[in-house]
């Protein structure tokens, strides 16, 4: 028996329900390219395998790896064996359904490096924290909207399908866990940033300063003038603000950098 290794955050998944729940939720057809991070036991991955031709799998524990490919055929089944954040999703091809329980203690850069590779997902289907996952789908004045709801919803849709309690693991976790579904908007539905990096620096620095309000959270990157010219009132508060104010507000940075 495999036992769990704290310092990759593992949580087997193990109530049979709650797996087939998800396996529905992610409807895979026979074609479908599924990816899976973090098979861990194979909670997700035999239940997939049952519904698809093939399945690729990202797994850092060697140990595990090993099993899985005892276990199933290379034809069925091909172990990506190594560290998800380092791995290049595009490598795999394109129309990519990435799906996983993924390590809580690192699941936010890990949400992060699947973003870098939007042009290749269709869609993702995720067990995460859900702590994480209402602050990832939080509307504005949420008192849950931060910045990962801004750089996610920036890119996604987001829905959260069920909550999972801590029972549903071995070992249990100590937080409550909730399943998530991330859709890529499609070119026509999102708001574009003119320059990615000052959007991230000034979604980044603002929620750095969520209780000031935006002439305080914004300063040395857009000053008053400039973020009533983007919009805004420069006294609310950044938690107030949706993603397409916090876009606005990075291409009049942009436009004043040039223009001066």
């Amino acid at each position: 028996m495999h036992v769990a290794r704290k310092r990759f955050g593992q949580h087997f998944l193990v109530d049979r329900a709650i797996i087939r729940r998800i396996v529905d939720a992610i409807a895979p057809a026979v074609t479908d390219h599924v990816v899976e991070i973090g098979p861990g036991l194979g909670a997700l991955t035999t239940p997939l395998l049952e519904r698809l031709d093939h399945l690729d799998v990202l797994e850092i524990d060697r140990d595990i790896a090993a099993s899985l490919r005892r276990e199933h055929p290379p034809e069925r089944l091909t172990v990506h064996e190594g560290d998800a954040l380092a791995f290049d999703l595009a490598s795999l091809g394109h129309d990519l359904r990435i799906v996983g329980n993924l390590p809580y203690n690192i699941s936010t850069p890990i949400l992060f490096h699947i973003a870098r590779h939007l042009p290749v997902i269709r869609d993702c289907h995720f067990m995460l924290q859900r702590e994480v996952v209402d602050r990832m789908v939080a509307p504005p004045g949420n008192k849950a909207f931060g910045r990962l709801s801004v750089m996610l919803q920036y890119r996604f849709e987001m829905e959260k399908l069920l909550d999972v309690a801590a029972g549903a693991f071995r070992p249990p976790p100590q937080v409550r866990s909730a399943v998530v579904r991330m859709t890529p908007l499609r070119s026509d539905e999102r708001v574009r940033a003119q320059d990615e990096r000052t959007f991230n620096e000034l979604v980044t620095q603002a929620f750095s300063f969520r209780r000031k309000t935006l002439r305080n959270a914004m300063q040395g990157l857009l000053d008053e003038s400039g973020i009533e010219a983007a919009g805004l009132d420069p006294g609310a508060r950044p938690e107030t603000i949706d993603v397409a104010g916090f876009v606005r507000a990075a291409n009049e940075a942009v436009r004043r950098r040039g223009a001066g």
